[in-house]
């Protein structure tokens, strides 16, 4: 089982970039008996709990760290992974914290295959729609994502 999760606020313009990964690859019919697809918006939990039991997850969201806009960034997910801290927002306990905290509490359970794309926002302020840079990179990792589904489908015995 591959699972994809798109992540982000849809009223955050370029926040919502994991939420229009997901649009565009159900858009091309990729869901399957062994292909899920979730729009987690900003529950992190979601992810957590998505991800138990699958071989392969892919999640997809946008990133701030002051780089070129719609810069694509594939990282594998044991890089990203950190401890829950708490806050005071809805986006505290987000994906990165949910990977951390599902290795640790269900073990084999929890894929090993994690790639994380996170895309350089332009615009994260109220407002609805992607700018265009953060657009067209959608675009581009819905294809680099549909080429992993491919080659890990692939690998599966028959």
């Amino acid at each position: 089982m591959i699972i994809v999760i798109g992540c982000g606020n849809l009223n955050r313009q370029d926040d919502g970039v994991g939420v229009e990964v997901i649009r565009i690859l159900r858009q091309r019919d990729l869901e399957g008996p062994d292909v899920k697809l979730l729009d987690a918006g900003t529950d992190g939990m979601s992810v957590m709990f998505a991800a138990r039991g699958c071989t392969s997850l892919i999640v997809v969201d946008a990133s701030k760290t002051g780089v070129t806009p719609g810069a694509i960034h594939e990282v594998p997910g044991t890089v990203l992974e950190r401890p829950y801290v708490p806050g005071l927002n809805l986006h505290d306990f987000r994906w990165e914290a949910a990977l951390y905290a599902g290795r640790q509490i269900f073990r084999e359970e929890f894929p090993k295959d994690v790639t994380v794309f996170l895309i350089e926002a332009a615009e994260l302020g109220f407002g609805i729609g992607l700018s265009h840079d953060v657009s067209s990179s959608a675009v581009q990792v819905s294809r680099r994502v549909e080429v992993l589904i491919s080659e890990r489908l692939a690998k599966v015995p028959a």
